[in-house]
């Protein structure tokens, strides 16, 4: 059996199931990150369309600090920013030890927070991509504004934001990589404890490449898909 068939297998004498593992916890942060990113970015589209310029300020502010600042320097800002605020709150109930935050939900939080300054803008160019035309004829019917909203707003703004929410999601799940810095043990965290183990660095990053490649492949099937079906009864020109 080839030398890297052997550190990949699985059990205990190689690192395959590890590297799953990995693969899986990429996953879950991924998925978590993005719906909270999704979230945020639909309260940042709603605060940079608002009618008040302070509203719109804020919106602004946000996805300007956000996307100016290398998200490395976000995550370790808010790992170690957050566990300062936490003990802070913990020394006023008398509790003096060190308390440390837990690694899935900072890596949540902060690619969340990344992910949702991007979402803003792609929720945003959606919203005001939906043809004027069609809620003026909508108000014309009588609509209510919940129901404008529910079946005019609802399945344009999702059509037209499918695309720029695929590349968000792509970018979430690469941005995965960075929160190894916070212990979570995902795919770039285990091929690094993998590779300092066996000396073998080659054999461990060129299968995290492939993982991550299979994560990629099967996102963009999937949002393909998607846009197909928010697209079906589209008239193309």
């Amino acid at each position: 059996m080839p030398e890297w068939m052997q550190l990949l297998q699985w059990g205990d004498d190689g690192w395959g199931d590890e590297m799953v593992r990995g693969m899986l916890m990429t996953l879950a942060v991924a998925c978590a990150a993005f719906l909270l990113g999704i979230v945020i970015g639909m309260f940042g589209a709603a605060l940079k369309l608002s009618r008040y310029i302070l509203v719109r300020f804020i919106g602004e502010t946000y996805t300007t600090l956000i996307r100016g600042v290398p998200d490395l320097l976000i995550i370790y800002l808010l790992f170690f920013g957050g566990s300062m605020a936490v003990m802070a709150v913990a020394r006023v109930f008398g509790y003096d030890e060190y308390i440390e935050l837990d690694a899935f939900a900072i890596g949540t939080i902060a690619l969340g927070t990344i992910s949702g300054a991007y979402a803003t803008e792609v929720i945003r160019g959606a919203v005001l991509s939906v043809p004027k035309g069609q809620i003026e004829a909508a108000k014309a019917c009588g609509m209510s504004r919940f129901l404008l909203f529910r079946r005019i707003m609802v399945p344009q703004v999702a059509r037209y934001a499918l695309p720029g929410l695929g590349n968000v999601w792509q970018l979430t799940l690469k941005d995965t990589s960075l929160i190894s810095v916070v212990g979570l043990v995902e795919i770039m965290r285990q091929a690094s404890v993998a590779s300092g183990s066996t000396q073998k660095p080659f054999t461990f990053y060129l299968t995290a490449g492939i993982l991550y490649l299979v994560l990629t492949a099967f996102s963009n099937k999937g949002f393909g898909l998607a846009e197909i079906w928010a697209n079906r009864g589209v008239r193309r020109a």
